[in-house]
């Protein structure tokens, strides 16, 4: 696996529609009826799914480091 690659989660018990992630990386998200959903599970490094996952207002968007599961965003 590489290091250079991230893992989008989204959450969607917690996702309310906001559309927020979409309209912040939209070659990232698509919003359905039952929220957002990631247009890949695995992505190259893009600061724009960093600022999706930290502007959700609910935090439903994790994103994690894909060779070490750790999490990048959204951080304290």
């Amino acid at each position: 696996m590489s290091d250079t690659q991230w893992r989008i989660e989204v959450q969607r018990h917690l996702c309310i529609s906001s559309g927020i992630c979409v309209g912040i990386a939209p070659r990232h998200f698509d919003l359905e009826g039952d929220g957002s959903h990631p247009l890949a599970d695995v992505v190259d490094h893009d600061d724009v799914v960093v600022d999706a996952a930290e502007a959700c207002p609910v935090e439903a968007i994790k994103v994690f480091s894909n060779a070490r599961n750790e999490l990048v965003a959204p951080v304290d």
